[in-house]
């Protein structure tokens, strides 16, 4: 069980929110702490001890059983608010397995996400779990709630996550009568970055964290997203379709066949060195769908390459030509917009609602016109407080938790190369692979889009194998990823840790045999 002594490294003010979760940490971490319903206690009876009340800060509203129903599970709902604004979902289960998991959010957060994907399946393995909207309501792709309301920014960047775990352990405790034994994190895009801030600010906070996609670097990507929008924005510089559906061809013609299966699927990315030059209209102009104009070849080249401000003092790295560009959750919905309208793709509402609520603090502002590094204080102030860059996991490390990095091959919201370049400067930074992996593990799941769909095989247990990690040792190796489609399952590919990729090894011209994890095998690249 951790001590919450990470507490004590907040770097804000301390408010009444904040104090509240320092109050609530106090608790024992003994098990015998008697409780109003009991470790065994039933949805129902676990929604009687917290209706009604106030536990460590959380003020419960309500707290209703719901019925089971396709693939949820019967459980105790439990939605409460930590005053004056944050409010969280608690959901516990028919029968607990003595766990708590909790679910990070996405984009700018704003609403308590629905029960599905990895807090579902976390509630059917038996984990009471919680999750929150950070501290204030509205849109995902909204950051209206930062330019007047520096608590509610506080709470996003960081406090959100310690806070509400300490009253989360808490209610859990008044539900069943014992403290969680683990605490887990698990969460994608911003809330992978949710778990590496944990990891860093907080490193006693969780027994494990699953950091998937991690928004870790956002001054950096939100500053790469507004120099691709202007590249795309420029004249001639937007992608149709068909011209997305051409660089997307031509990158798995030079490079689908280097991990031993012509498949759809780049899985061996450091054997390609495909040059988008080539694809070079006659001229430089716009000549058809077959090539790429000057302003074309230009936006791509933003779009790849290493980015960085203030005199190199913030930098992103770039994404890879991956081949599946043109699947629909890939270029047209997060870099070109669909029809080729830049200001339609999520990059782009990312980085506008960033200038005007951080860095121009003027809602007026025209991100295409704003110099992303023309006010450094404004850029200090946005990077400390959403930022999770710092490598130097060492007080993780001590802390005996443990932690699983995760990304997707074909992720165009946020670049795989980013999260890569974050693990070497970790491993670099705790002395090297082996204190590296004595506790983290490092994943990247070809094919796959931002935190799944995709070509790929997009969906693996990493909760069972952090739980078995941190609970038994068992330290995760290669696991299995699979690809379900209308609920029956596709194909399976093995998960390799990084830097291996999985060749295929198998019978030539085999579907059946392409199909199944057994016939790859992970390869150093």
């Amino acid at each position: 069980m951790r001590r919450h002594a990470g507490f004590h490294v907040f770097r804000f003010t301390v408010t009444a929110l904040s104090a509240a979760a320092l109050i609530g940490c106090g608790g024992s971490d003994d098990n015998d702490n008697g409780g109003a319903a009991g470790a065994s206690a039933t949805a129902e009876q676990a929604c009687g001890a917290l209706a009604g009340k106030t536990v460590a800060g959380a003020t419960v509203a309500t707290a209703a059983t719901v019925a089971a129903s396709g693939a949820v599970p019967l459980y105790c709902k439990v939605n409460a608010t930590i005053a004056p604004q944050l409010n969280l979902e608690l959901r516990l289960p028919q029968a607990w397995n003595g766990k708590l998991h909790y679910a990070g959010g996405g984009g700018y957060n704003g609403a308590i996400n629905p029960l599905a994907g990895a807090p579902l399946s976390a509630l059917k393995m038996g984990y009471a779990t919680v999750t929150s909207d950070s501290g204030h309501t509205g849109n995902v792709l909204s950051a209206d709630f930062a330019l007047n309301d520096t608590y509610a920014a506080n709470l996003f960047g960081s406090l959100s996550v310690p806070t509400v775990l300490s009253s989360a352990r808490e209610m859990v405790q008044a539900a069943y009568g014992k403290l969680p034994d683990k605490a887990y994190f698990e969460g994608c895009s911003n809330g992978g970055r949710e778990g590496l801030m944990a990891a860093q600010r907080n490193p006693n906070l969780f027994d494990g964290i699953i950091a998937r996609a991690p928004a870790y670097n956002w001054v950096g990507f939100m500053g790469q997203f507004n120099r691709t929008a202007k590249a795309l924005a420029a004249p001639g510089g937007s992608f149709s379709a068909a011209k997305v559906a051409t660089l997307a061809a031509a990158v798995r013609a030079a490079c689908d066949a280097g991990d031993g299966i012509v498949d759809g699927v780049v899985a061996n990315p450091q054997a390609c060195t495909f040059d988008p030059a080539v694809l070079r209209c006659a001229g430089g102009a716009d000549t058809g769908n077959a090539c790429l104009s000057d302003p074309q070849l230009a936006a791509v080249a933003s779009w790849t390459g290493t980015a960085s401000w203030a005199g190199g003092a913030y930098t992103n790295t770039g994404w890879a030509l991956t081949g599946n560009e043109d699947d629909p959750g890939a270029w047209a919905t997060w870099v070109s917009g669909p029809g080729g309208n830049v200001q339609g793709a999520l990059q782009y509402l990312f980085q506008d609602t960033t200038v005007k609520n951080y860095l121009a603090r003027n809602r007026a502002q025209d991100s295409l016109a704003y110099t992303w590094d023309s006010n450094l204080n404004a850029m200090y102030a946005l990077a400390a407080l959403n930022d999770a860059t710092n490598s130097d996991l060492r007080p993780l490390m001590n802390s005996s938790a443990k932690l699983i990095l995760w990304h997707g091959g074909n992720d165009s919201a946020l670049s795989y190369k980013a999260t890569t370049a974050y693990y070497q400067a970790a491993t670099a930074a705790v002395g090297g692979q082996a204190a590296m992996d004595g506790f983290a593990r490092y994943y990247i799941a070809p094919g796959v889009n931002h935190c799944s769909g995709g070509p790929g095989a997009d969906d693996t247990d990493l909760l069972s194998a952090l739980d078995a990690w941190a609970s038994q040792g068992t330290a995760p190796g290669t696991l299995t990823a699979t690809k379900v489609a209308g609920g029956a399952t596709q194909f399976t590919r093995p998960l390799c840790q990084y830097p291996q990729y999985p060749r295929y090894t198998g019978p030539a011209n085999n579907a059946a045999a392409a199909a199944l994890a057994s016939n790859y095998t992970c390869t150093a690249p």
